[in-house]
């Protein structure tokens, strides 16, 4: 299980893809963009947890429902299966988490640059209208990251 964690607009969803298609097929990929809400950031774990993780653990395919965001706000979406793959990639905001650490192979931190330069991405991909829930989201990662103390527990920053 390969974790690629970081702060938003960094960039990870594009390392993941990649790692995705480097490692070839066997492989899955989970991103914590199909759990978090603005309002609920990180404390949605449980989920992925009980319908993924542990499925796996036990060598038995997982499933979670994916947040769906078409209506402007997030809402249950369609129920995503995961085949028992060869290597894992969790990726987004929490995948590194302290809790997890211990069961992964490896976590990659993704620094993405400053936090303007991060923002501006990040607004890019999902719209001016979201430049203020960003900043909001930008202020707690860095609370969350402080605390967990992701980064430096990285094998890897990129």
């Amino acid at each position: 299980m390969l974790a690629v964690d970081g702060p938003s607009g960094a960039g990870k969803s594009t390392l993941a893809a990649d790692l995705v298609r480097a490692l070839g097929s066997g492989t899955a990929l989970v991103s914590t963009d199909a759990f978090a809400t603005w309002d609920d950031p990180v404390a949605w774990w449980p989920r992925l947890e009980e319908g993924v993780l542990q499925p796996l653990a036990l060598g038995r395919p997982g499933e979670y429902r994916r947040m769906d965001w078409t209506s402007g706000a997030p809402r249950p979406g369609v129920l995503v299966p995961v085949e028992v793959p060869e290597v894992l990639v969790l990726e987004g905001v929490s995948a590194g988490r302290r809790a997890m650490r211990s069961r992964l192979s490896h976590l990659c931190w993704v620094a993405g640059g400053s936090a303007a330069e991060r923002l501006e991405r990040a607004v890019a991909r999902d719209g001016e209208s979201s430049r203020a829930q960003l900043r909001r989201w930008q202020l707690f990662e860095r609370g969350w990251f402080a605390v967990d103390g992701t980064r430096g527990a990285a094998g890897t920053v990129v």
